[in-house]
C-alpha cells in the first residue's frame, strides 16, 4: 500500500453534479440524531461492516431475495441497524440530483457528520465511490468480539490497515452498546475456567451479571451494556481510560492493554484526547477508501436496498 492511496476519491467530489448533497445528507442525520443519539453507534458500526466485506460499496444495505441472502442476514449483521436514515437521504438526494449520488458515499458523509455531532471531529470525507453489485451473506467474515490482537489484526492487515488504524478504529467503542452474547462468558464462565475474566473489575463483573443473568437469550430480548461506561454517546477517548480501568467489556476491547504490540498505543491515546481524535478522523478516511468502485464500475443506485434493474 502506498502510505494513503485514496484511489480517484476526491474532497468535493459532487460539487458541480450535486453540490447541496452533503448538507443534504447532514440536514436528515443531525434530525434523527437529535432524537436518538445512539445512531452514531449505528452508522460506524454500518461502515465498519460494509467496508471489511467487499470494500466501501454499500453491498450490506441491499436487501435478501427469496432465493439469494443478502450480507444484512449475516448473522454480524442482524443488529446493524439505520438502514431507513441511508434511505431518507438516498430520497431527498433523488429529488435532487437523481442518479447522481451513491449510496457508498451516503454512509461515508453520513459516518463522520454523525461522529461530528457526537463531539467528534468534522473532518473533510473525499467522495466518488460507486455501489457495489454484489451482496453475499456467504462473503460476510469480520473480526470477532472474543479475537485475539493478532487474530484481528489479520483481519486489519488483509484490508491494507495498520496495528495503529486497528488500534484506533477500535476506539468507535467510545459510543454504543453490546449484547451480553458477545461478553456473557467473560462475566460467568471465561475461556471454561467456571469463573469470570480476572482481567475485567469485579464491581463491574457484579453489575453487568445483574444486567445480564448467566442464561443466553435471543439476540431480540438479550439486554446490552454500554461499551463505554463514562461518556457513552460522546465520541472521545474515555473507552481507552476505561481500559486502562479494567473495564473493558468486550474481550478485544480489553486486550488492548494486555497485548505487549498495542498497550502503549491505547495508554497514549487515553493521555492524549486531541490526538486521539486527529488520528481517529485519519483511520476513518482510510478505512473510507478500502476497495472502493470509482469511475465507471459498479453503479448508482437509485434505491439503496435494491442492485438497479438491468437496463
Amino acid at each position: 500500500m502506498a502510505p494513503f492511496v485514496l484511489g480517484d476519491l476526491r474532497i468535493g467530489f459532487y460539487s458541480s453534479t450535486c453540490p447541496q448533497a452533503e448538507s443534504i445528507i447532514r440536514g436528515v442525520v443531525q434530525k434523527h440524531f437529535s432524537a436518538d443519539p445512539s445512531i452514531t453507534a449505528a452508522f460506524l458500526r454500518m461502515h465498519f461492516h460494509d467496508c471489511f466485506v467487499r470494500g466501501c460499496d454499500a453491498s450490506i444495505l441491499i436487501d435478501s431475495k427469496k432465493n439469494k441472502t443478502s450480507e444484512k442476514a449475516a448473522g454480524p449483521n442482524l443488529t446493524v441497524r439505520g438502514f431507513e436514515i441511508i434511505d431518507e437521504a438516498k430520497a431527498s438526494l433523488e429529488k435532487q440530483c437523481p442518479s447522481t449520488v451513491s449510496c457508498a458515499d451516503i454512509i461515508t458523509v453520513a459516518t463522520r457528520d454523525a461522529v461530528s455531532l457526537a463531539g467528534g471531529p468534522n473532518y473533510l470525507v473525499p467522495t466518488g465511490r460507486r455501489d457495489g453489485l454484489i451482496s453475499s451473506s456467504q462473503e460476510v467474515n469480520l473480526p470477532g468480539p472474543s479475537f485475539s490482537i493478532s487474530q484481528a489484526l489479520q483481519s486489519f492487515t488483509a484490508k491494507g490497515l495498520t496495528l495503529n488504524d486497528m488500534v484506533v478504529l477500535l476506539g468507535a467503542h467510545t459510543v454504543g452498546v453490546a449484547h451480553c452474547v458477545f461478553f456473557r462468558d467473560r462475566l460467568f464462565n471465561f475461556q471454561g475456567t467456571g469463573a469470570p475474566d480476572s482481567s475485567m473489575d469485579s464491581g463491574l463483573v457484579a453489575r453487568l451479571r445483574r444486567v445480564c443473568g448467566p442464561n443466553s437469550k435471543p439476540l431480540t430480548t438479550d439486554p446490552t451494556a454500554f461499551l463505554d461506561q463514562n461518556t457513552s454517546f460522546v465520541v472521545d477517548n474515555q473507552y481507552y481510560n476505561q481500559l486502562l480501568l479494567k473495564k473493558g467489556i468486550l474481550q478485544i476491547d480489553q486486550e488492548l492493554t494486555l497485548d505487549d504490540s498495542t498497550a502503549g498505543l491505547a495508554a497514549g491515546f487515553g493521555s492524549d484526547g486531541v490526538g486521539f481524535l486527529e488520528k481517529f478522523a485519519s483511520a476513518m478516511v482510510k478505512m473510507g477508501s478500502i476497495e472502493v468502485l470509482v469511475g465507471n464500475a459498479g453503479e448508482i443506485r437509485t434505491n439503496c436496498r435494491a442492485f438497479n434493474p438491468p437496463r
